[in-house]
Parts: structure tokens; sequence; C-alpha cells
């Protein structure tokens, strides 16, 4: 084995430990073969010299849920809902999570990540009995991703009594606090809500056994790292601590080293990748024809659903404006929208209410949408990364699915990045009886010149109303003070008689 590279390339390297500074507080001795809860198939692993242990060990798989001696009640939840086989990435982190061991996983977008940290958590916390404190945090970037996570917790864990709530921003904090102050196992947070609730005396992590970080690039993307640090200064160290994330770029990378403790490392250094039953192909076309392209594309190809990527939230809401205008049902989310109507865009697409969602990158990790046939990535994604994670909203779990990209000439630079990080040139296509010719109708953008000269405009309006509101109120108040008292009114006094006594 010539160098770490090669190395880290297999399934992973549970071999490997980093040796400790002087003075650690963390120290783990890793189970034993004979103690771990489900079958081990041994193949020994050389570790690298550089790393500094001799010793052998052994990589453990399983080939179906029935394998793993987990709680019974965990293996109900999952006939119930269908499961048999597990996907690689739970192959391959699962044991080593019931074994206790801290885990940093690569895998690709929609492979299944988190079942693969559920699982070994909801396991832990079943067969060890209720305990007082909250003893999971699983961190994630979106709100969205929060929402999906604890949904997973709830279905896999319905039959174990395993509690959970999730801590976002966006909504009001009540229901949260109050559900802190019940008491709960597992709190799902984003990192901003996270830190309001972590000043109050409501939210404690002495308990706390298990730490997931999830999607941990997006949360670097969304600048969050200054955020987790934060985090992290506030929970015990003698912890486990798991991280999942689609790409591993450098900073990751460090914050891994400074987190984890002889960690088992999975497809560390495998290039990320679309999913495998991803259809790719490229529609070029000119940039103002776009949205004509894409109605022709719903008509024509009978295009049952859709999650249409745009470049900004002002692109997201023209195309949903045009799509609306044009008999399209359609919704969007993006960063301005509130959370209940984000909830309510990505329910109604769930349950089949609407043809196309639009939506910007918010949503283009995490997002599990059952058998979703169609990615449309109508701008070309500036970074390889988020081309990835956009079409990895489709095929996922081993399914199949179809991820189209609108690309104009303005884009061909983007386009080439993408080629390169999939490692191949993607297929080109045309759309059948559309006429590439044609002159668009109107304006779909309206340039940021004019839409900051709106706002402008507005506010300058709302101003002068104010103003006006002001100065007529202080008209009338002067009135008021100037004008002469008026004499009291005096009350007219009934007749002591009244008609009947005359």
């Amino acid at each position: 084995m010539r160098g770490c590279r090669s190395f880290c390339k297999l399934d992973h390297c549970v071999g490997l430990q980093r040796p400790q500074p002087a003075g650690s507080v963390r120290t783990r001795t890793a189970a034993s073969p004979a103690s771990l809860p489900f079958p081990i198939q041994p193949e020994l692993y050389a570790v690298h010299p550089r790393l500094g242990i001799g010793a052998s060990r052994e990589r453990i798989v399983f080939m179906n849920f029935n394998d793993l001696q987990i709680d019974p009640a965990i293996k109900r939840a999952i006939a119930d809902l269908g499961f048999s086989e597990p996907t690689p990435i739970q192959r391959a982190a699962v044991p080593p999570a019931l074994a206790g061991r801290d885990v940093i996983a690569c895998a690709m977008t929609g492979s299944g990540k988190t079942a693969a940290f559920a699982l070994p958590i909801l396991d832990r916390f079943t067969k060890s009995g209720p305990r007082r404190g909250i003893r999971a945090l699983i961190v994630t970037p979106t709100r969205e991703l929060a929402i999906q996570v604890h949904e997973h917790l709830e279905a896999l864990g319905r039959h174990t009594g395993v509690s959970a709530a999730t801590v976002f921003g966006g909504v009001k904090p009540a229901p949260q606090v109050r559900a802190l102050r019940a008491g709960v196992d597992v709190v799902v947070a984003t990192p901003g809500r996270l830190l309001d609730h972590m000043q109050q005396p409501w939210l404690s992590f002495d308990q706390l056994e298990v730490l997931v970080l999830d999607e941990a690039d997006r949360m670097l993307d969304m600048g969050f790292l200054p955020d987790i640090r934060r985090i992290l200064d506030r929970l015990p160290k003698q912890r486990q601590t798991m991280l999942f994330s689609a790409t591993m770029p450098q900073p990751i990378v460090k914050l891994s080293r400074d987190l984890l403790v002889d960690p088992v490392r999975l497809d560390v250094e495998r290039p990320s990748a679309p999913a495998t039953g991803v259809s790719q192909a490229i529609l070029p076309v000119q940039e103002k024809l776009k949205p004509a392209l894409l109605l022709s594309m719903l008509r024509s190809e009978k295009i049952a659903t859709a999650l249409v990527f745009t470049r900004t939230k002002h692109r997201a809401n023209r195309l949903y404006e045009y799509l609306d205008a044009n008999g399209i049902k359609a919704d969007r989310i993006h960063g301005n929208r509130s959370q209940p109507q984000r909830q309510a865009a990505l329910k109604a697409f769930k349950d089949g209410c609407l043809q196309v969602l639009v939506a910007t990158d918010i949503a283009a990790r995490g997002i599990d949408i059952e058998a979703l046939p169609h990615v449309i990535n109508f701008d070309v994604p500036g970074q390889a990364d988020d081309y990835i994670h956009r079409v990895g909203r489709t095929a996922r779990a081993s399914a199949t699915g179809d991820a189209l990209t609108f690309a104009s000439p303005g884009e061909a630079k983007e386009l080439a990045a993408i080629e390169r990080a999939v490692g191949r040139r993607i297929t080109r296509r045309t759309l059948k009886d559309f006429d590439y010719n044609a002159r668009p109708e109107g304006r779909f953008e309206i340039p940021i010149g004019e839409r900051i000269a709106a706002i402008r405009s507005r506010r300058a309006e709302e101003r002068a109303r104010a103003r006006s509101k002001v100065e007529a109120r202080a008209t009338r108040e002067a009135a008021a003070a100037a004008a002469p008292p008026r004499p009291p009114r005096q009350r007219r006094r009934r007749s002591q008689w009244s008609p009947a006594s005359r």
C-alpha cells in the first residue's frame, strides 16, 4: 500500500487512530470483535505507518437488517417501513456506530445517511433504558433538513419510546421551549436557534452521549462553522461523534481532526458524484428562451412532477409567476419565504398537489422527496458540488430519475467545471418541436438596477405617507389646542311630574 489515498478508498479504515495530544481528556478503547452486537467478516488491514498504530483490525459488514442484533422494536419499525436491505453507507456506518466508534462519512447525496446515524442512536437509548436529560444532539444546516431528520427518527423509533424535538428559527420559540422543558432524548437543531436556546436555563447538554453533524459541508457553505465551534465548546468531551457530509472540503477535514477520536473513515477520499441511477442531460438554449422551453417540456413530455432549481430568489419568484400564469400548478421555496410557507409548499409538492416546485439551493441538500422523477436545473449551478446536490434529489435510495440542465452560452464555463467533476461529457439533447429561434414574450428577469430603483421608490412613498400622517396628526392636535374650550354640556333635568301623574 503506497499511501493514504489508496488506503482510504477502502470501504472504511477501522484501524486508523490519530495520535492524541498530551493531556487530552478524550480516550476510548475500541470494542473487541467478541463484544460487537453483529456478525463480523474478518479482513485484515495493514495500518498506514504515518498514523502510528501497527495493529490489524477487522472489517465489519452486514447484508440485511436482520443480521444486526438491534432492539426488536427497531426491527419492527424497519419492517413497517418496508426496508429490507441496507444502502452501502448504512452497511458501512451502522456497525461501527453501534460499537460506539466515532464515524466520519462521505457519501453520495440520497444514499441513506439519516438512517445510518438514527439506527445506532435509537438502539443505544432503547437498550440502556430511559434516562434524564438530552442524550443526543443532531445539528443540520437547514430547517427543512431538521424536520426531515425528526420525521425519520419518529418513524424508526415509533415503537421505542425515544422522544425527539426540533429547534430551528423562522418560527415562534415558545413550542420549542415547552418541548425542551418537558424533556426529550434527542434534539435536532439548526445552529443559530440552538445557540439562542443554549443561553437559557432550560437547555442543558450535561448528559449528552451522542453528537451528529449532518451535511457538514453545507453548514460550512452557509457560514455556520464559527457557530458550530461555539456549540462544541459547550458540549461534554466524553461522547460519541458522527460527522456526515456529501463532500469533504479541507475545513471540514480539519474540523474532523479536532472533533473525532479514533474515527472510522468512510469513503473520505472518494470524489463526489451524482447517484448512479441519475440519467443526466444538457439542453442548450438561449437565456431568454428558458421559461418557454420549460413550459413546453412540462406540456409535451407529460412531466408529472419536477423540482426546478434557479440561481436566485428573484428568478424563483419570476418563474413561479410565469408558470402560474400559464396554468401550471406550482409553488416556490427560498430564503425569503416564511417557514410555514416553505413547509406548506413542500408538503403540497410531496402530496402530489403541485406539478412543479421552484427552489433555490435551500432545497438542494437533504430534502427527501419520495419517487421524484425529474430534477431540472433552470440555471447551471455556479459550483460543481451544488450540481451534485441538486441532481441528488432524484434517484434516491437506489431509484432512478432524470436530471436536466438548461445551459445558455454564457454558462459554458460553469458547465465545463461540472463535467470535469463528474468525469465525463454529459449528453446534449434538444426538445422536439420547440422553436429555438423564437422571440421571447416580454422580459423574464428584471435587471437588478431596476429592482433597486423600484424598492427605493416604494420606500420613499412609504416615508412620504408616514410624514403626511404625522403632519396631519400634528395639525389636528394644534387646531384642538387653539380652539376655545367648549362649555360643559348641561344635562336636561327631567320634570318632577310624569305625564301620568298630571
